[in-house]
This record gives structure tokens, C-alpha cells and sequence, in this order.
């Protein structure tokens, strides 16, 4: 596995992670409120990890596909806390 896809997997593991800690700790009704930050700090961790590469080349489609990556992620888990809300 190239470093590229180390320092994105970082950020997609970060987004599971976060995604765990959000359905172990937050409060029913509250999940939405946590994935939304969740998502904030994937962002920042983006731009942090990116950036500590020191690599200029392919910058725009590492932090695209980080980021993408932890939308899809947490949107599958706001799915999960969707359907487990309904009952």
C-alpha cells in the first residue's frame, strides 16, 4: 500500500472511529448533532494529514477522496441510527 492510500485510509478509519464512539456515548436523539462534528473533525484531520505529507502533487485528490470517504461512512452510520430510531 502506498503512503497515499495510508494517509487517506487515516482519515476513513478516523470517520468509523468517530462513527463507534457517536452510537456508544450520545444520547438517543442526539446522533446527528455528533456526526456532524464527527464530520468537522475528519475535515481538519484531512487538511492536517495532507499537509504534513509535504507533498504537493495529487494534494486536491488525496484530501477529495479522504473527505469523500468519511461522508460515506458517516452517512451510512446516520442511516443505522435512522432505522434504529424508528423502533
Amino acid at each position: 500500500m502506498s503512503w497515499q492510500w495510508k494517509s487517506i485510509g487515516v482519515v476513513w478509519i478516523l470517520a468509523v472511529v468517530c462513527a463507534v464512539l457517536t452510537g456508544i456515548f450520545s444520547a438517543r436523539g442526539q446522533e446527528l448533532v455528533w456526526i456532524g462534528l464527527s464530520l468537522a473533525g475528519c475535515t481538519l484531520a484531512t487538511l492536517c494529514v495532507q499537509l504534513a505529507t509535504g507533498r504537493k502533487e495529487g494534494y486536491v485528490n488525496r484530501v477529495t477522496s479522504s473527505v469523500v470517504g468519511a461522508v460515506v461512512v458517516l452517512a451510512l452510520a446516520t442511516g443505522y441510527f435512522a432505522v434504529i430510531g424508528l423502533g
